[in-house]
């Protein structure tokens, strides 16, 4: 095995297209966990820690447009500017492994395992976030839900990498829960996110860990946005709440697995989307 570390994204693009097989690493805290138990067969290691273009974020006030470096670990999330503007994404980058793991961690590591349980993703299917894709080729952007295809699929090209991440602010709340096996450094069992638009009377949810990739409810967003006003955001009827839930939890397509039951994932994600429905609602 040959390890590649770039200083720039010009030689690590260079490198992607130079080597037919390739195995990004940025915080490795999947990968290794598969390379420990010999479940990739791996030639060539191109480490992205020390790309620096990877590692910055920034925030365009004029366009309310947040671009967020694949290579942001979720350490900065937690705290600071970035958790202000984004108080679902900190909630999530909290419950991320240890403080050792979000030291490393990074979004652009769960966009390239795709895996339905990233914490981080449920957050950027609420926010309408954009992946930015990189290669020799060129750039090109993608809504993350095209870029997410399946269970650890992906539209990323074989010579291509997850540059950054883009989204808009919001007015309003927003918000991000889990339930795993127990209360830290756990896979979740389900995860949820709702984001409550003010300004637009909109509300957007996805959940994580309940269907073959992040699931955007769509229809229940529908169903709260003709039910309740959420650019007042009055008091919320209990009612409303707990249909909320209960429609939110018929869109999920959860599975049994050795972490969980498909009835217990699908009636977890209800109690999880109207709590945060109760709590993006309090006055």
């Amino acid at each position: 095995m040959s390890i590649h570390i770039p200083t720039s994204l010009d030689d690590a693009l260079a490198l992607l297209h130079e080597l037919p097989r390739v195995q990004l690493l940025a915080g490795g805290t999947d990968f290794m966990v598969e390379v420990n138990f010999n479940k990739h067969d791996v030639h060539d290691v191109v480490a992205l820690r020390r790309v620096t273009e990877l590692q910055q974020w920034h925030h365009d006030a004029t366009t309310n447009t947040v671009t967020i470096g694949a290579g942001v670990v979720y350490a900065e999330m937690e705290h600071g500017e970035l958790a202000t503007l984004f108080p679902a994404l900190a909630e999530a980058a909290r419950t991320v492994g240890s403080p050792q793991i979000r030291a490393a961690g990074t979004l652009g590591g769960n966009l390239g395992t795709s895996s339905p349980a990233g914490d981080g993703l449920p957050v950027l299917f609420a926010l309408d976030a954009v992946v930015n894709l990189a290669s020799h080729r060129g750039t090109r952007s993608l809504p993350i839900g095209e870029f997410m295809l399946g269970p650890k699929r992906n539209a990323l090209a074989v010579d291509e990498l997850v540059v950054s991440i883009s989204m808009k602010t919001t007015t309003g709340w927003q918000g991000y829960a889990k339930v795993g096996t127990r209360n830290a450094m756990v896979i979740s069992v389900a995860s949820a996110s709702l984001v409550l638009d003010t300004v637009s009377g909109t509300a957007r949810i996805a959940l994580g860990s309940v269907g073959p990739t992040i699931i955007r409810c769509t229809q229940a967003e529908q169903w709260l946005q003709n039910q309740y006003d959420i650019s007042a955001r009055k008091e919320l009827d209990e009612a409303i709440a707990t249909e909320f839930g209960l429609r939110v939890s018929q869109e999920s397509r959860p599975i049994d697995d050795h972490r969980s039951t498909a009835q217990y994932r699908r009636h977890a994600v209800g109690v999880l989307a109207k709590r945060l429905l109760q709590r993006g609602c309090v006055q």
